[in-house]
């Protein structure tokens, strides 16, 4: 529940009467995770609070350049382009910052299109957590860079060249959160109205580059908060004419940002799912299966991880990022980490995502594939000890090295369509293969550096 206390339809109404606020703003996050959305009068918020409202599907039907799809069945000139039925989340309320005289509200699509629509598919997915007696917690953490430009001189400089914030690796560095002291500040005080809180921030390894560790929460809330998170980071950082980036990797000469999931699991009593003091490294047997299912899964499931085509260009061995859907415990070299702790501890890392992720659409695979692993009681493989970029693997761990090949994979994933279903498969699948034959009408600056003279 959001910090405002808000509940109930009554209690939206009753805020906006009490504050006066002619218009409210409503938002929503589409299969990229790009939020949409749309000031909407008083007099409209309460009558769609009551009844929901519509909003063109257009926004199910196209890219994060707002070039339609023509590979998807839900939407498109086929179907013209209607309106689809949304309703909006009343206890999802959100204080804005930068003195907006108005309130935030999140909003789902609702009917046919809560199929394909990222959050009805994670609700989903908890719901088959909670039909096996189980409550899913999480968060996220994102690393990102900050840079000293704006939306005009990024494209003036044609991406090239960009000015950091701050030179240098400096890495957990106390001089450099010192002496930007405002900067980190204010963006822990707009964590915190905006009820997305950070539980911990410093610098990375790289030039202007930070890490973010929100608070961990239930699943649900956990990615809604994860995306107000990317998206308020970066209108927080515009207002003060900077710019973050969330890319899975902007540069070959520093490692790429990391969007690490953290999970774990309780018993409707509210005891752990994942503790048990019996068992080696007091892993439950719910937990082992859980890590079998993510490591079995994650080559089927990794499209709705690694989500667009940058995300492959992160995945290399000696940068900090999984090669191979490896685990361990306490180990940083393996797709999933096992972290041993107390019973309200004792969590997987799930470190093969990148800050570019979807929060919704990510934590329905990094959860779905452990709730399958429990299902089927799935045994993962020995845990690497020691670095596991150095072991050999069998071709079943092996990950897709292209969207295109993920796509497909999970465009065939049996498990994929148990868990999520056939329209979102179907749906999502297509997206991406959408992104990379985007992207192969791209002539690099690598290809024209490296053919355009010689060859």
């Amino acid at each position: 529940m959001a910090g405002l206390g808000i509940k109930t339809i009554e209690d939206a109404k009753a805020i906006v009467n009490e504050r006066s606020i002619d218009n409210v703003k409503i938002g929503f996050f589409d299969s990229d995770g790009i939020m949409r959305g749309k000031y909407m009068s008083r007099s409209k918020f309460f009558s769609s609070l009551d009844k929901g409202f519509a909003f063109c599907d257009v926004v199910l039907g196209w890219d994060s350049n707002d070039e339609l799809y023509d590979n998807v069945k839900y939407t498109g000139w086929h179907t013209g382009y209607p309106d689809a039925p949304m309703r909006i989340i009343p206890d999802s309320a959100r204080e804005l910052s930068f003195e907006e005289n108005t309130l935030l509200f999140l909003a789902e699509f609702t009917h046919e299109a809560e199929k394909i629509c990222p959050r009805g598919t994670l609700r989903r997915v908890l719901q088959r957590a909670d039909d096996m007696g189980l409550k899913a917690f999480g968060s996220c953490e994102f690393e990102f860079f900050v840079f000293n430009e704006d939306s005009q001189s990024i494209r003036d400089k044609g991406y090239r060249n960009l000015e950091n914030i701050t030179p240098g690796s400096f890495g957990y560095s106390m001089l450099r959160t010192s002496v930007y002291a405002d900067y980190y500040e204010e963006l822990l005080a707009m964590a915190v109205e905006m009820d997305f809180p950070i539980e911990g921030l410093h610098t990375e390894t790289g030039p202007g580059v930070l890490e973010a560790a929100l608070a961990f929460c239930d699943v649900l809330g956990a990615a809604d908060k994860a995306a107000l998170f990317k998206t308020y980071t970066k209108i927080m950082s515009m207002k003060r004419g900077w710019m973050a980036t969330f890319m899975a990797k902007y540069s070959p000469d520093w490692p790429g940002q990391s969007g690490h999931i953290h999970l774990s699991l309780q018993k409707k009593d509210g005891g752990s799912a994942f503790y048990d003091d019996s068992k080696p490294d007091n892993m439950s047997d719910q937990m082992r299966w859980f890590i079998g299912g993510q490591q079995a899964l994650m080559p089927e499931f990794l499209a709705m991880v690694a989500c667009t085509v940058n995300s492959y260009t992160r995945l290399i061995p000696g940068f900090w990022a999984p090669t191979e859907a490896s685990w361990g415990v306490e180990n940083r070299t393996c797709a999933l980490r096992a972290i041993i702790g107390s019973p309200n501890s004792q969590r997987v890392e799930y470190r093969i995502a990148a800050a570019d992720i979807n929060p919704y659409i990510a934590l329905s695979a990094a959860l779905g594939s452990g709730l399958w692993g429990i299902e089927n009681k799935i045994e993962p493989d020995a845990g690497i000890v020691g670095t596991a970029y150095n072991q050999k693997f069998p071709a079943k761990r092996q990950l897709p090295r292209t969207l295109m090949e993920a796509a497909v994979r999970l465009k065939r994933s049996k498990p994929a369509r148990d868990m999520f279903g056939d329209e979102f498969v179907d749906h999502y699948s297509a997206t991406r293969e959408w992104e990379e034959r985007e992207f192969r009408k791209a002539i690099t600056d690598w290809e024209m550096q490296r053919y355009f003279e010689i060859i």
